[in-house]
């Protein structure tokens, strides 16, 4: 009896690490919209795939009927948080927020995994994390090998968490903000705009971030990067890891907040959707909220930003490439930009652009998603590659260094001669190509 009855209390103090999301989640109709576009549900066809399926899991728990146990720990995790259950919902319940919330009641329970522990203990110390992966690029020759042609490298040895024959990014043998100075001026300049590199883009995809300087220094905007930027925080938020992720927010706000820039420009639709959503993250802060919102408001992501103010197309050169476009889940669902790196694909002379099927549906990266659930994550891949090969497109280009990564890995895994690149870097071709 005395069991049964600390379970009871155990599930009680559960209940109320939900208990604020009770009204969201009961507008939930169990309609199972959110089946046709869930891309783990169309691979496993199991009910906790869908978010129909975790909100009545967290309704158990608020119930006081289940605790939050491991098992429920490892359903919140499966899912990819691509946005497209609350994208289809007729009700309009944002099931992606909702399942962060029971990923977030899960570590106030259990704690986070060891593994993640260190894992965000090591990404949250700016000046150790940088150390770690500049050591990592000196040295990345002794345990990578190169994969020709793809911007891509092989593990020689065994790697804890990884396939051993999963193609992934090399680590930068010098970062991206190591290359340039904290201010790059060019000649009459008609804007100044600072740089959020992100992580990936400044330790494994430089290639990326010098295309995105090269363009706007062709457009003539000066640039500021900032040297201590940090990671934008959503690894850390997606977990649910909330409270580090909220002082990580803190740390890129007081960076950026206090700049002479007119606009501050990400090229990933991750790290940008995560500085445009600050003011949702810290919310019950006002103080917070209302510097956040100082900075969301300047944020653009690199297409959308050169549409709006306008780009140079008179000195172009040819691209003579057939290219078609993976659509990110955090550009197409989260900040809502598509048509734009569409723009400046098509007015590059010489680009045949070419429309995968499903371009919008996820690649199955889910940043740390693929590392836990790699077979998984394979089998959506392969359904995006399987689209990609249909086009018979040259370049695929993907506004996300996560998902230029995975989809990378797909095409090597299938045998594909496709290239992975940033729309901007296509741009940047063009105008390298230029000749008076």
């Amino acid at each position: 009896m005395a069991n049964e009855l600390t379970a009871e209390a155990l599930n009680k103090h559960d209940a109320t690490l939900l208990a604020d999301i009770d009204d969201a989640l009961a507008n939930c109709m169990k309609c199972g919209n959110c089946q046709a576009g869930c891309p783990i549900y169309r691979e496993t066809r199991k009910e906790f795939s869908v978010a129909r399926g975790k909100i009545s899991l967290m309704q158990g728990i608020l119930s006081g009927k289940l605790p939050i146990s491991e098992e429920f720990d490892h359903i919140m995790a499966q899912c990819l948080n691509c946005k497209t259950c609350s994208a289809n919902c007729p009700c309009g319940v944002k099931a992606d927020d909702l399942i962060l919330r029971g990923r977030n009641a899960a570590v106030k329970a259990r704690g986070l995994h060891p593994i993640k522990k260190n894992v965000f203990r090591l990404l949250s110390n700016r000046p150790l994390f940088n150390a770690v992966l500049r050591m990592g690029g000196m040295f990345g020759w002794l345990t990578f090998k190169e994969i020709p042609d793809k911007n891509a490298v092989l593990s020689r040895f065994p790697a804890p968490g990884m396939d051993p024959n999963r193609a992934t990014a090399p680590i930068a043998s010098t970062p991206l903000r190591s290359k340039y100075p904290e201010v790059i001026k060019v000649p009459n300049a008609r804007m100044r705009v600072a740089f959020f590199t992100g992580c990936t883009i400044n330790y494994m995809y430089t290639d990326m971030g010098e295309a995105v300087i090269e363009v706007l220094k062709a457009n003539d905007i000066e640039i500021v990067i900032p040297p201590k930027q940090h990671c934008c925080a959503t690894p850390v938020h997606v977990s649910g890891c909330f409270d580090l992720a909220n002082e990580m927010a803190q740390n890129t706000i007081k960076t950026f907040e206090n700049l002479d820039v007119q606009y501050i420009i990400g090229a990933c639709g991750s790290c940008v959707e995560a500085l445009k959503t600050y003011p949702e993250w810290l919310k019950d802060d006002p103080e917070w909220k209302a510097r956040a919102e100082k900075v969301a408001v300047k944020v653009r992501e690199i297409s959308e930003f050169l549409v709006e103010v306008g780009y140079k197309k008179d000195i172009m050169g040819p691209v003579n490439k057939k290219i078609t476009m993976h659509d990110p889940c955090h550009m197409v669902r989260g900040i809502k930009v598509t048509k734009q790196p569409r723009e400046i694909l098509k007015s590059i002379p010489g680009v045949e652009f070419i429309e995968m099927n499903e371009a919008d549906r996820c690649c199955g990266s889910g940043g740390s998603f693929s590392l836990a659930h790699y077979e998984l994550s394979r089998q959506i891949n392969d359904r995006k590659c399987a689209n990609i090969k249909k086009t018979n497109a040259d370049y695929v280009t993907a506004s996300c260094p996560s998902c230029r990564m995975h989809i990378t890995d797909g095409l090597y895994q299938n045998k594909m001669p496709q290239v992975v690149y940033h729309p901007i870097q296509v741009l940047a071709e063009s105008y390298r190509n230029y000749k008076k």
